[in-house]
């Protein structure tokens, strides 16, 4: 399915060095801001007290929310419905010198306050070593998915395509962590799950082209490297559109629409599917040119046979 068709091939690969410094700009800036500030822990990493309470109607969010920011907590804190709409869960980060029970009474005295209905289902206490786990798993996590990616790339293509690919999808994810870092967004669970989304995502976009390189291999047997290359970025911008398009579409109503639970989920892979298209055309096709891809890495060259037939004199 094509959406539209260019005839003629765009030249990508004429400005692969100029966009490349670009990134690698953007790729130290994000590093220097994981550095230099580090990420917003939520409290599913950091720890903290984890309340649920009920209503009679559907919760107010926004009046909890104001409710709980008048207490002092600032905005370091998480309020969302699950299951219905009257059952709300709260996560407040970890006090010096307050104990749960008193975070979790002080709360309930000022939601009581607010609203009469309100009763308290539970409260549980999220330790830092619980946080300390989590991080470990979701490091090992995206480890796996790196390993994985590289070795799939390696058996489909060859590794000069795998190392590309994996360099690209790295600098997105890089990117992503860093625009958390600068702005200092709350970086929690929903938000890793959209890190490995866009992971997998991002990959997606490099097979589609390599496999279009791998075709006009076989096909243009006199056209240059570069001129392959272009021709398979042009000739999948159409899917690109269309692919991107509806899911970027997605993206942007749950960022719009999907209230403060889904907003950094939602921004996370918004960044992600721009810099996963980007990073597809300027930095993995680029990073395989330059690793020195040639016809013979992916369309092996055919034995002639003798006149013989294989017979010995």
């Amino acid at each position: 399915m094509e959406f539209f068709r260019i005839k003629k091939d765009i030249p990508f690969m004429r400005h692969a060095l100029i966009f490349n410094i670009i990134s690698l700009i953007t790729f130290l800036a994000a590093v220097f801001f994981l550095w230099h500030k580090g990420l917003h822990l939520s409290v599913e990493f950091t720890g903290g007290t984890v309340m649920e309470v009920n209503y009679q109607k559907a919760a107010d969010l926004e009046g909890i929310r104001g409710t709980i920011r008048e207490l002092g907590f600032g905005d370091d804190f998480q309020v969302q419905n699950f299951g219905r709409a009257q059952d709300v869960m709260i996560n407040l980060p970890l006090q010096k010198d307050v104990t749960s029970a008193e975070q979790s009474a002080r709360v309930m005295a000022a939601l009581t306050q607010q609203n009469p209905d309100v009763h308290l289902q539970r409260v549980e206490f999220v330790g830092p070593q619980v946080g300390d786990e989590l991080t470990h798993n979701g490091l090992m996590a995206l480890g796996m998915v790196v390993i994985g990616i590289i070795i799939y790339l390696a058996f489909r293509f060859e590794w000069k395509y795998a190392i590309s690919a994996i360099i690209a999808n790295l600098h997105d994810i890089v990117i992503i962590l860093g625009f958390f870092a600068f702005f200092q967004w709350e970086f929690s669970l929903s938000v890793l799950a959209a890190v490995l989304a866009i992971l997998g995502y991002s990959v997606n976009e490099s097979v589609i082209i390599f496999d279009r390189i791998r075709e006009n291999f076989r096909k243009m047997r006199k056209a240059s490297v570069k001129e392959i290359v272009n021709h398979a970025i042009t000739s999948t911008i159409s899917r690109t559109v269309i692919t991107h398009g509806c899911t970027q579409i997605m993206v942007l109503s749950m960022l719009i629409f999907g209230g403060p639970t889904l907003h950094n989920f939602a921004i996370a892979l918004t960044i992600g599917i721009c810099f996963g298209i980007y990073s597809s055309v300027f930095v993995a096709a680029a990073i395989a040119i330059w690793l020195g891809i040639k016809r013979e890495d992916l369309v092996k060259p055919v034995k002639e046979k003798g006149n013989a037939d294989g017979a010995v004199v």
